[in-house]
């Protein structure tokens, strides 16, 4: 069987998803090729979507037109906003989620989109055309003809899994890995290296005295990830709990270090270091007698949970003996126990920011292969690889996004330009602009620009405008709304605010850091009076919108005119055929740095390691600046 299409996306995980999604809807003919239908967008770890810097990158993909966070929405059985206690940059939403529904709700819209279809198989060959990826063969005899092929496949490329010294090939618990793929890949010249990650025991909630737990709820009020107003979230709240780990819990783990793979040289490649084993976190953190653990239901109904923060590889007797010396697991039951696994990814040094590879034209490679760790981040760059791959085969221009728009052009730019020698996660510090890439305001910083390559409808951009309007009628409203000290000096006093002396615009009383929206319309009848007659549906988004800008209008003018700063740099284009090893007024580690990135402008060449400002100073002066 032989078949024809534009684009070919090669793995069904969260990068795979929103590549496919992302393409088809860019009116690419697109096929998902997946080795087991029933895995789509499976959350292979942890249950949840967001986090510290994630669930900005979950709001920015539905800003583009994405479905991941529209999945989280409809799945979600705890909302919370993570920071809430430190500046808006820092604001993080996180999603629990019934692990089986998110799944299904992807599978559910990838099968209803149009120009899409699904193929249940696996991919063991590359067809090249010319140096240009032209398609797929795979296991059960089928060839896949197309101008784009993007890879993103995991953790199954030459995937071993370890439990003690137990070894085993696959890609996830009870899934085969991926090997001749990842042998083409390597015969075609990518340089590739190898990582580890690993996931906690699985328990049997019937088993856990929850009365010997903390019990955490979700947000009274929820936000959302989606900013589509009228997204559904059907499924009844449950809540996580919190235990600690003693003395006695890490004497039985430090006494089984022998057997961990960690530690008796079985695995040799590196592994998140924000995200560690607990036989990782005995041995660093040796002075700690305990540490605390999260038990998170993996659905609405279920009785499996998951264990946030023992991830653990050790023997599964050791694991279970561990636990026990929890009160709250001292009868503990188990599903599965923890396991670590290795994979092949490919230095991301080697691909262009579309996430196209600079060695083969029409080869893209998004999520896990590109040396990333989460879903948020695999999806991000699913998006962006899916789009232009369609791009691309349509003839036009390419879709990137700059560090002062999106963490996602963050963590693409971080990708391309300084590799990775650890699976990368991605946190607030680092975006230097994170000031202009909160939460709050994704869709208005990027819906316009998925909208002029038609990633998304005229009626998202007609909301998105809406609710810039109704934030810029807000501030005008505040603005001209006077108050006066009989009106809110009471109030002033009681949060510990200097009382006014005199009259004062409403929008001034604001920037104080101990004044809020919400409280002055329990104090202003005609401040309330104007939030019920702003749309309903977008009213919380747009009073939070609007609040940020008032308080921080000095950081967020600020941190403008330092991107504008960087944007002068990044228009400075460097000639792809560039020689860099004649110039001997250049370092020699600038020189070996700048020809293996090969940066596009030098905004990017001055984030290289190893290029410093007096080489790029002498850039721009051979480029005539």
């Amino acid at each position: 069987m032989t078949e024809t299409y534009d684009v070919i996306v090669v793995g069904g995980g969260h990068a795979g998803c929103e590549a496919s999604f992302a393409s088809a809807r860019l009116g690419a003919r697109t096929l998902l090729i997946t080795m087991d239908m029933e895995k789509i967008a499976q959350m292979s770890c942890n249950p949840a979507m967001g986090g510290i810097a994630k669930g900005q990158i979950v709001r920015e993909t539905d800003a583009l037109g994405g479905y991941s966070a529209i999945a989280a929405d409809k799945a979600t059985i705890q909302f919370r906003m993570l920071n809430r206690s430190k500046g808006p940059a820092m604001w993080s939403p996180r999603a629990q989620c019934d692990r089986l529904k998110f799944s299904r709700i992807w599978r559910e819209k990838l099968e209803n989109t149009p120009n899409l279809d699904i193929w249940q198989d696996e991919v063991i060959d590359l067809i090249l055309d010319g140096g240009k990826g032209g398609g797929v063969r795979t296991v059960l005899g089928a060839t896949f003809l197309a101008k784009a092929v993007v890879i993103t496949s995991g953790t199954f490329l030459n995937g071993l899994m370890h439990l003690g010294r137990t070894q085993w090939q696959g890609g996830r618990m009870a899934e085969k890995a991926s090997l001749p793929l990842a042998e083409t890949l390597r015969k075609m010249g990518l340089v590739t290296g190898r990582m580890k990650t690993g996931t906690p025991v699985r328990i049997d909630g019937r088993s856990i005295d929850f009365s010997l737990t903390q019990v955490q709820w979700g947000d009274e009020v929820e936000a959302r990830f989606s900013y589509l107003p009228d997204v559904p979230r059907p499924l009844k709240r449950r809540p996580c709990h919190i235990v600690n780990t003693s003395e006695a819990t890490h004497e039985i783990l430090r006494g089984a270090l022998a057997d961990s793979p960690l530690y008796n040289g079985q695995i040799q490649s590196i592994g998140p270091r924000y995200c560690p084993s607990i036989e990782t976190k005995i041995v660093t953190f040796a002075d700690k007698s305990s540490h605390q653990l999260f038990i998170e239901p993996e659905g609405e109904s279920t009785n499996e949970y998951y264990l946030n923060g023992f991830s653990s590889s050790l023997p599964m007797d050791v694991q279970v003996a561990a636990l026990k010396t929890i009160p709250a697991f001292r009868n503990v039951r188990i599903f599965r126990p923890g396991y670590a696994i290795e994979y092949d990814y490919y230095d991301p040094t080697q691909l262009r920011h579309t996430l196209e590879s600079k060695l083969i034209d029409g080869l893209y490679l998004a999520g896990q292969v590109n040396g990333t760790t989460g879903y948020e981040e695999a999806a991000g760059q699913g998006l962006i690889a899916g789009a232009n791959a369609a791009l691309k085969v349509q003839g036009r221009e390419p879709f990137v996004l700059s560090r002062d728009e999106a963490y996602i052009g963050v963590l693409i730019d971080d990708l391309v330009t300084k590799g990775v020698d650890e699976p990368y996660r991605m946190f607030t510090s680092r975006a230097e602009y994170r000031i202009l890439l909160r939460q709050d305001d994704a869709d208005l910083r990027l819906t316009p620009r998925a909208a002029e390559i038609g990633l998304l409808s005229e009626e998202r951009l007609a909301l998105c405008r809406r609710k810039e309007s109704l934030i810029a009628e807000t501030l005008a409203w505040l603005n001209a709304c006077r108050v006066t000290p009989d009106m809110l000096n009471p109030y002033l006093e009681s949060v510990g605010s200097t009382p006014l002396g005199q009259g004062m615009r409403l929008d001034a009383v604001l920037t104080r850091p101990q004044v809020t929206l919400r409280d002055l319309m329990d104090e202003l009848p005609e401040l309330q009076a104007f939030s019920d007659g702003l749309d309903s549906s977008l009213r919380d988004d747009v009073l939070e919108c609007a609040e940020i800008r008032l308080k921080y209008a000095g950081y967020i003018e600020r941190e403008k005119l330092a991107a504008d700063k960087l944007r002068r740099l990044e228009e400075v284009r460097i000639p792809d055929n560039f020689d860099y090893a004649s110039l001997s007024s250049l370092s020699t580690e600038a020189r070996q740095k700048l020809a293996k990135i090969r940066p596009v402008n030098i905004g990017q060449a001055s984030r290289i390691p190893g290029v410093s400002p007096a080489d790029v100073n002498i850039l721009l002066l051979l480029l005539g600046r």
